[in-house]
């Protein structure tokens, strides 16, 4: 039977409030079966009370966040001036909205997380490739930001302890103690992960005017070492604003856009618990790229800065908070630099893959043992060879992420906002034989559709920093566009292919 207009078979099973919210039908029983478990199932209407605050704090403290700081600072470090840089940030994160808000309407209106949402276009069981991409690119910021907190506990320590701790004998290129800080830092954020989803909010509450009033005091104390604001807004551009500057200026905004790709797809991890979908458009119009370019604007005036007095942009925030000698000093914005790590860390890095890896194997993998494969393989992808240069940081692992990621959102878009005009079966999303199943859990188009999406998005890129490959030499001049690419290619393959074949209700 086929069906090109996935609406036109009657939603049973499921009702539709007042405020547009759906829910199961009273006296439904929840989805069993292997396709199920707590943690994917449904929140019900009842349990959705996230307010506009609620996801404004959340943006807050995932965007006023260290890698944040050293994106921005990052830029300045390989020839942007400051307003090259924070416009570059604008941009980025005003695009990068739009997918996050069309990916995102699915949370608060059926209460799904993003695998079971994914399996409305993938299929039932071939949902996991979209989930299993989403969850190891999350593995890899997981790493990279425990990274972060551990230089932070290291040379917090540092101070505390005295020389023997930052002189410590070497292995692998750093200090044990600078290990054992990072084990510290994946240890707690473990623990506050087992406590689950409320705790995460109330935790975003309070940390995100922690971590503002701490990037303030960084660019006070820089502005005063260099002699007032000025010097930091007198550091030149290496670029100009021509050939040069757009050469760098196209990588870095697919960069910078790579940078939430990540939460344009997961997102509804977090709008499932949503009171309304006026509480998380204004929340996030509010709170991502507001935040974003502010905390950008923030972060160049201070590298600027570190420029003018230091004679070379620092970029790590951590590195120069270490320059100074007011132990009191240090010690807040390096324990600003743990919570605002913290933040992004647990709610961007843990809980989606948690949910990802969960839905790989419903009924043995909990959304707690998913984390914890999250934690483990995040130390198996060496992020502190990721972190260590900006260059790579920026343009090879941002790109790779964005290019693969705008795939999957082109096909979440299309499957979701053009051909269901945003209507899902949610007891069919749980069971196989249903309108989700395709072929034997899988939709062919789907998959299909990402695999030329992903292959034109980043085939043409050079990513020697992370594996020993080689581009392909045809797609080189797509390299630099890879999010856009990816997703506009994914999007139009999805369409054709589902026009061009059908869609059918069980089999093809």
């Amino acid at each position: 039977m086929t069906d090109t207009t996935p609406a036109a078979i009657p939603i049973s099973r499921q009702v539709t409030l007042p405020d547009g919210r759906v829910e199961l039908a009273p006296g439904t029983p929840p989805p069993s079966g292997p396709y199920a478990n707590e943690d994917l199932l449904p929140v019900p209407a009842a349990g959705r009370t996230w307010t506009t605050y609620n996801f404004s704090a959340l943006w807050v403290g995932m965007a006023h966040n260290t890698a944040s700081w050293t994106l921005a600072s990052g830029l300045i470090a390989v020839g942007m001036d400051w307003k090259q840089a924070v416009l570059t940030i604008a941009l980025a994160n005003l695009v990068v909205l739009v997918p996050m808000l069309l990916t995102g309407h699915a949370g608060p209106k059926y209460g799904i997380p993003f695998p079971v949402f994914a399996r409305a276009s993938f299929g039932v069981r071939g949902a996991n490739l979209p989930a299993v991409v989403r969850a190891l690119v999350a593995c890899g910021w997981f790493g990279i930001q425990t990274w972060i907190g551990g230089e932070a506990i290291f040379f917090l320590a540092g101070k505390l302890i005295g020389d023997g701790w930052a002189n410590a004998s070497h292995i692998g290129g750093h200090a044990w103690t600078m290990w054992l800080s990072f084990a510290v830092f994946w240890a707690i954020q473990v623990a506050i992960i087992y406590r689950g989803m409320e705790t995460i909010r109330r935790f975003e509450n309070w940390a995100a005017p922690f971590v503002i009033v701490g990037a303030l005091v960084m660019l006070w104390w820089m502005s005063d070492k260099a002699g007032g604001v000025g010097p930091l807004f007198d550091q030149p551009s290496k670029l100009g604003w021509r050939g040069d500057f757009w050469k760098l200026f196209w990588p870095s905004l697919m960069g910078m856009i790579g940078f939430w790709s990540t939460l344009s797809l997961n997102i509804p991890d977090f709008t499932r618990y949503g009171r309304s979908q006026k509480a998380q458009t204004r929340g996030q119009a509010l709170g991502l790229p507001t935040t974003m370019t502010l905390f950008a604007f923030l972060s160049v005036l201070v590298t600027s800065g570190s420029q003018a007095v230091y004679g070379a942009p620092i970029w790590d925030p951590v590195q120069l908070a270490a320059k100074t000698d007011n132990v009191a000093g240090l010690l807040y914005a390096l324990v600003t630099v743990l919570v605002a790590t913290l933040s992004v860390n647990i709610a961007a890095n843990l809980v989606s893959p948690a949910f990802d890896f969960s839905n790989v194997a419903p009924r043995k993998v909990s959304f707690r043992t998913g984390a914890l494969i999250t934690a483990v393989l995040a130390v198996l992808i060496f992020p502190w060879k990721l972190y260590s240069d900006p260059q790579g940081y920026i343009f090879t692992w941002l790109g790779l992420v964005g290019g693969l990621l705008g795939t999957v959102a082109g096909i979440l878009i299309a499957d979701y906002w053009l051909l269901r005009r945003t209507r899902l079966d949610l007891a069919d999303l749980y069971r196989a034989g249903g309108r989700y199943w395709y072929t034997a859990g899988w939709n062919w188009r789907a998959v299909l559709a990402f695999l030329a999406g992903g292959v034109l998005a980043v085939g043409g890129a050079s990513f020697k920093p992370l594996l020993d490959g080689r581009p392909i030499p045809a797609l080189s001049p797509l390299a630099d566009y890879g999010w856009a690419v990816g997703l506009g290619t994914s999007l139009m393959l999805y369409l054709a292919l589902t026009a061009l074949t059908g869609r059918t209700r069980q089999a093809d």
